[in-house]
């Protein structure tokens, strides 16, 4: 295996046990065990379980863009139905597993923000990063006609990071996309005013 995929290896399957088991409860051994690889690749590519914690979280933040540019890039559809397919396509992953997972920043934001202000800084970090490009694209939709000139984008994209990362939390309490689904429902259908 190579250098690069063995890294990559170990940075998948530390996504895998913090989603499972949550960052404090992760121990190296099972990581290592999860990977794959022996014991000294892990200290050769990582300098501490921090270190390697933060840079799973900027391995998942990477591969998740580049998932919603997929979507909210597509010009071949309006603002609104971006979001909207992006959002549904989520909740059939999340559907997928069994609502076990949930969102590895979210996880670990409810875990790590307390505990230590380098976690809590780079997850603040990612989650501001996804309301900034939530509200671009619902800006374009304000622009074109598609939701009311009063509504502040900004504060909508706040709102709708914020309510979706609660109902994924309760996806994983009641094991259903029941609670995705009222959000979406509530957010198109009265919020947005937007027609099924």
């Amino acid at each position: 295996m190579s250098k690069e995929k063995t890294k990559i290896t170990l940075l998948e399957a530390g996504k895998k046990v913090f989603l499972e088991k949550g960052y404090n409860n992760a121990g190296i051994e099972a990581i290592l065990q999860t990977a794959g690889v022996p014991k000294g690749s892990f200290y050769y590519y990582f300098e501490s379980k921090e270190d390697f914690g933060l840079q799973v979280i900027n391995h998942f933040a990477a591969i998740y863009q580049a998932n919603i540019e997929q979507f909210l890039d597509d010009e071949a559809l309006g603002p609104l139905e971006r979001l909207r397919r992006y959002f549904e396509s989520t909740v059939e992953r999340l559907e997928s597993q069994q609502c076990r997972n949930g969102c590895l920043v979210g996880n670990l934001s409810q875990e790590m923000a307390a505990q230590s202000e380098v976690f809590r800084a780079r997850l603040e970090e990612i989650f501001q990063g996804w309301v900034n490009r939530y509200a671009e694209v619902l800006d374009l939709a304000q622009r074109s006609g598609e939701i009311p000139p009063h509504l502040d984008v900004h504060e909508l994209a706040e709102f709708w990071l914020n309510s979706w990362q609660g109902a994924t939390l309760r996806a994983k309490a009641t094991r259903s996309t029941g609670p995705l689904r009222t959000f979406l429902n509530i957010m198109f259908g009265y919020i947005l005013q937007v027609q099924a």
